[in-house]
């Protein structure tokens, strides 16, 4: 009900003033690979294999997990791949600045690199499939990039986004199709380069006992 607009308050919960000091963070297990030819932007169609769970004491921390969970490749460093739509750009360029200060070498497609550049962040132009010269799917078979932001644009997946998408899933490629998901996995990265991961059992927190009228 709160996803379809309702608010918390609206429920007229009883007030708890407990606190929780960890993050817990659930995803979705998509094993895209065994789904030749699906596109990886999410729609209504179930996709979904299972779920994992990742809990610590801040978010970056506790989504990381689950991508270690679930067996997705966290890049550490090489090139990242960014093509982003025009209303993309301008929120794209905190986290492009955060991948650069991790060390990765950004190319990106003409629209999206100039908007980089205007913002003096360096990168590379690239290729979209069609263009003339070397493509970014040349690039990817090549093993030259090992991360991918692309947003795209709309409900049509039979564009240069699919095909690009579709080569990440055949070459184990690490991406993201949402700004909101490039945000959580740098941030992430960022924190695996900082600092460790411990293991945090559901037996070791705290056990809420449900009040029972």
């Amino acid at each position: 009900m709160i996803m379809a607009g309702r608010t918390i308050a609206s429920f007229g919960l009883p007030a708890d003033d407990r606190r929780a000091d960890y993050y817990c963070v659930k995803e979705a297990v998509m094993p895209w690979g065994r789904f030749p030819g699906a596109d990886v932007i999410l729609g209504p169609e179930m996709k979904s294999t299972g779920e994992v769970m990742g809990i610590a004491g801040n978010f970056p921390a506790a989504y990381i997990k689950t991508q270690l969970a679930i067996d997705y490749s966290v890049p550490d460093s090489g090139a990242a791949f960014i093509s982003v739509n025009d209303r993309d750009k301008r929120p794209l360029i905190p986290i492009a600045r955060d991948i650069e200060r991790l060390g990765f070498a950004i190319v990106a497609t003409s629209g999206t690199c100039k908007a980089l550049r205007a913002s003096g962040i360096e990168c590379t132009e690239i290729g979209k499939i069609h263009e003339h010269g070397e493509s970014i799917l040349d690039a990817i078979a090549d093993g030259r990039i090992s991360l991918m932001i692309n947003t795209p644009m709309g409900s049509v997946t039979r564009d240069d986004g699919y095909d690009m998408r579709a080569a990440a899933v055949r070459h184990g490629i690490t991406y993201v199709t949402t700004l909101a998901a490039a945000q959580a996995l740098v941030a992430g990265m960022d924190f695996m380069k900082r600092g460790s991961l411990d293991v945090v059992a559901l037996q070791d927190l705290p056990q809420w006992e449900e009040e029972v009228a």
